[in-house]
């Protein structure tokens, strides 16, 4: 009967953790601190998207000083110069709807930027996760910077640096 018990229970456990999921964490906020390039690359990006916003800005204010000049004189100029102003005005609004859509549209600069300058780096960071997870067996790698409803997870289960280390940075 013990035999039985036992070998039972040894079934039971096989079977429990061949059904076991495994899963892990990563914190995608600390790894890209980890890595110089990410944050070389963050900080070409802050810097461009800055430069690229003063001078959408200047143009801006230059459309609105044309506006607020117009207002201005609308009332002492005849409707052939007052439609000229407007034109003015308008070909200026789109000079800056055209600059926001060069700069920060979904083909823009600030895109094309990003793809050449991080997307490698998330790449390589998915392959090294990738690579983690099929070499220890994990189903799931959950990303706890992003993800707000994880509560609490053990410590056990966070493998960023070993991705780090499997990127070859040290921490």
């Amino acid at each position: 009967m013990k035999k039985f018990l036992f070998f039972t229970l040894v079934l039971f456990c096989v079977a429990f953790k061949a059904n076991a999921q495994q899963y892990a964490l990563i914190d995608m906020e600390y790894i890209t601190k980890q890595i110089p390039a990410y944050q070389q690359a963050n900080e070409k990006m802050n810097q461009a998207s800055q430069q690229y916003q003063k001078e959408i800005e200047a143009k801006s204010n230059q459309a609105k000083a044309l506006y607020e000049n117009y207002q201005k004189q609308a009332s002492k100029t005849s409707a052939s110069i007052r439609s000229q102003k407007e034109a003015e005005i308008l070909a200026k609004e789109k000079e800056v709807a055209e600059l926001k859509k060069q700069y920060f549209g979904p083909e823009g600069e600030m895109y094309k930027m990003r793809e050449s300058l991080i997307a490698p780096l998330d790449n390589s960071i998915y392959q090294a996760v990738k690579s983690i997870a099929e070499r220890k067996g994990y189903y799931m790698i959950l990303d706890r910077a992003s993800n707000n409803n994880i509560i609490f997870a053990s410590p056990k289960i966070d493998i960023s640096n070993e991705v780090l280390s499997q990127l070859g940075y040290s921490n």
